[in-house]
């Protein structure tokens, strides 16, 4: 803006005083005002343009679905980000770039409220904690932005659809299949953060399961989806118990490889079918699960569906924005819609279990992705 004191605009800021009437001083101080105003002038100009782009890319950015990633140290994640940009093409969806939380709850609020403060239309998400997420959904919520959680049921706060398999069934297979396979001696169960409801569904239905094996003795470790921990913890407990014999990863993605370097160190890595051999049982259905079927390091998972996860979490926050709304029952992919006590809904989509007899099956995305 600019003040006028006559027919001469002076902009703010420009020292005026000390002008003289005649000669040559005159013309120097004219000089050094024009100079002076044409400085400013133009920093206001670049001053304008740089808004204007930033408004630019605001309103570039607005109307799109955010998508917020747990983290992608994982190949099961990292193939999940990679669905999400696929699905979104073929399905018309226009979408800001994946943000990673890095497995940080207090960092995946941030994401979230930068996502709306891009002007997020909607959210897709893989809550990290399914407390803490509240705080996030609830802006979104006041901001009448609909949410879609992927992977983990939040305990508070609104979403439109939680898209997920049944974590409780992960943790009874699991059981039922290492007490059909072990006969007797100790088993592992390798578990994932206990401040997610996956972690809490996986150990507590297996714990509960095992308890129709008797000859069997449980052994826990708290990992917290986090390969090194499971990996000193895998070494001490072996260490100090020579007779166990099956272990249960809750997460192939992050416990696979960890899991089988320490096993081979100590010497414990044995194929199936010796007599030596730990059953291993896992939870992922990534590719590197299947070739270590294919191997006979491990015996078993189950294909947790990152690509179901990735098209029905788009399908159901586009669907949202829509105005479509859903109700508990059957649906037409071959899952179920239930609501959980929290009031929310969601959708149980199959995971089914893979052994040496279908690892090669087709029909599984691990065998899709390279």
């Amino acid at each position: 803006m600019m003040s006028r004191t006559g027919p001469l605009a002076v902009p703010r800021g420009v020292r005026t005083s000390g002008f003289r009437t005649s000669g040559s001083g005159r013309r120097r101080n004219l000089r050094s005002f024009i100079r002076a105003a044409c400085s400013v002038g133009v920093l206001i100009a670049v001053g304008a343009v740089a808004g204007g782009f930033s408004t630019a890319a605001n309103a570039a950015d607005a109307g799109k679905v955010g998508l917020d990633l747990p983290l992608l140290t994982s190949p099961f994640w990292q193939a999940y980000n990679n669905y999400l940009t696929q699905y979104a093409k073929t399905m018309d969806i226009s979408i800001l770039a994946p943000v990673n939380s890095n497995n940080d709850p207090v960092q995946q609020i941030t994401d979230m409220n930068n996502l709306l403060n891009l002007g997020a239309k909607g959210i897709v998400v893989g809550p990290l904690d399914s407390a803490a997420i509240s705080r996030a959904l609830d802006a979104a919520a006041a901001k009448n932005v609909p949410v879609v959680a992927i992977d983990v049921a939040p305990t508070q706060g609104k979403v439109a659809m939680v898209v997920r398999a049944d974590n409780r069934a992960y943790g009874t297979k699991a059981c039922e299949y290492i007490g059909a396979h072990v006969k007797s001696g100790k088993v592992v169960q390798i578990m994932g953060d206990l401040a997610s409801v996956n972690g809490r569904d996986r150990s507590e239905a297996f714990r509960a399961c095992l308890k129709q094996f008797p000859a069997l003795t449980l052994l826990e470790i708290p990992a917290g989806w986090k390969g090194d921990v499971a990996a000193a913890s895998l070494d001490s407990l072996l260490t100090a118990n020579a007779d166990v014999t099956a272990i249960y990863m809750q997460a192939g993605g992050v416990y696979l490889a960890p899991t089988l370097q320490t096993l081979r160190r100590k010497q414990l890595l044995v194929k199936a079918g010796d007599p030596k051999h730990i059953v291993i049982f896992s939870n992922d259905g990534i590719p590197q699960e299947f070739d270590a079927i294919r191997r006979g390091d491990i015996d078993a998972t189950l294909s947790q569906p990152a690509d179901l996860y990735a098209k029905y979490g788009l399908y159901y926050i586009k669907a949202t924005l829509a105005g479509k709304t859903f109700s508990p029952g059957p649906t037409d992919h071959n899952s179920e819609i239930i609501k959980l006590p929290t009031g929310a809904l969601e959708d149980q989509l199959p995971a089914p279990l893979v052994t040496k007899a279908n690892v090669d099956d087709k029909s599984l995305w691990g065998n899709t992705v390279k």
